[in-house]
């Protein structure tokens, strides 16, 4: 019974030394931001459709014809910036570096192009050259292609099935 006592009263004494209070100040910090335009709900999803493409049309020609597509940016106010970058981001094909693989690993062998409508390459994970806003709405205009790699077209390793593909894009300005 002394040793319950014992304990208990050092418990409490505990309980006692306990009513400090202590104060201290929070900071708080962010940054607020302009930026000249903002992303038109139609590009928030892009989707870009090859149809059908037959296997032996990479063993004659080693890419599909450019498909376009853009990025549409409203509320462009050009006082704020004059200029703006496009960076597509995703997983890099080793044997044609620069293009996008399939996702999920599919179609092994392709892999997905991104270039200007000038027919410029616009490597993945790399930054784009400026591109001009315009004051209210500015369209930033792109192609898509698939090639085949140089591999597989020479080992004729192609296979057959749903091509899939996802980039994401992130516009920068200065």
């Amino acid at each position: 019974m002394k040793i319950l006592i014992k304990y208990a009263s050092v418990l409490c004494s505990g309980l006692l030394m306990c009513s400090a209070a202590y104060s201290t100040d929070v900071e708080i910090k962010g940054q607020l931001v302009f930026e000249p335009c903002t992303l038109s709900a139609k590009s928030e999803n892009i989707s870009l459709s090859f149809g059908t493409i037959v296997k032996n049309y990479f063993y004659t020609a080693d890419r599909t014809p450019s498909e376009p597509f853009s990025i549409e940016l409203e509320n462009c106010d050009i006082t704020i910036g004059k200029e703006a970058f496009v960076t597509f981001r995703g997983t890099e094909s080793i044997g044609l570096p620069g293009l996008l693989v399939p996702d999920n690993g599919s179609l092994p062998g392709l892999a997905i192009g991104v270039e200007t409508p000038e027919g410029a390459l616009l490597p993945l994970n790399t930054t784009s050259p400026a591109y001009a806003l315009s004051d209210g709405a500015t369209t930033l205009n792109f192609q898509g292609y698939v090639q085949a790699e140089p591999d597989a077209i020479k080992d004729k390793t192609l296979v057959t099935g749903d091509l899939s593909a996802t980039a994401t894009f992130e516009i920068t300005y200065p």
